[in-house]
């Protein structure tokens, strides 16, 4: 009598604490369900609002470069060129005279923060490819359209970007003896794979010029740069890179 009273008791127990361990468990995937929902949620909303960021990056760089270009006074296209690489730090600028047209290819990107339930969020980049296009009127005013591209479009524009970064690094830290078209080409691309080719290096009072192609992987797109910088060490400041339509 006494063992099956035990019994019992034992098994009451056992299925009282197996009852509260699956609520226990229940709440506990609620909880992580409820979590992840409101987290993608979250992280949803902050992925839209910076996407929205850059659209509205773009449409504002578009308009205050056809406004540079109205104002600015210039009217040769390599000035021009600079005035909208100075605006929208597009590595690939091109010009059709025939349509009075430049269009330039430029990724831009946002960062915002990802939530996540366990280990492994933080900072998320999104990014996003446009082609801008500046049309010159009859009348002389200029006229802006940004677009959205795929990815793929931008993919050439962002490798020569990067290309002309480390170039200008390169570039900055040349002894003032390799500043010929040599030593220069030896610096800018040591492989020897021809993404960077000098086209020539000329010196002008205190400054020293290169001019350059620098070419994507595929070397279906190219861009001519000029880096210019003080033949003697000095300002770091004074060395530039902007793009040029010839080389």
């Amino acid at each position: 009598m006494f063992m099956r009273r035990a019994n019992r008791l034992v098994n009451t127990g056992c299925l009282s604490a197996l009852v509260v361990l699956t609520v226990v468990l229940g709440i506990v995937a609620s909880w992580l369900w409820y979590r992840h929902w409101h987290d993608e949620k979250v992280n949803s909303e902050r992925k839209e609002k910076s996407l929205a960021s850059i659209l509205e990056q773009a449409e504002a760089t578009a308009h205050e470069t056809a406004r540079a270009l109205d104002t600015g006074g210039a009217a040769d296209a390599d000035a021009l060129t600079g005035v909208i690489w100075q605006h929208s730090r597009a590595p690939v600028i091109t010009y059709s005279p025939s349509r009075r047209e430049f269009t330039a290819m430029v990724a831009k990107s946002a960062q915002y923060d990802r939530d996540v339930v366990l280990p492994g969020g933080g900072a998320v980049q999104v990014t996003r490819c446009f082609v801008f296009i500046y049309t010159q009127h009859p009348g002389g005013t200029w006229a802006s359209k940004v677009s959205e591209r795929s990815d793929d479009v931008c993919r050439p524009s962002t490798r020569i970007g990067n290309r002309v970064r480390l170039a200008l690094t390169r570039f900055a830290n040349l002894n003032d003896e390799d500043l010929t078209g040599a030593g220069v080409q030896n610096a800018l691309d040591p492989t020897g794979r021809r993404f960077i080719d000098v086209k020539n290096v000329a010196r002008a009072g205190d400054m020293v010029t290169a001019s350059v192609l620098v070419s994507s992987t595929e070397r279906a797109v190219g861009q001519c740069y000029r880096l210019t910088r003080p033949v003697a060490d000095g300002d770091q400041r004074a060395v530039a890179a902007v793009p040029a339509l010839s080389c």
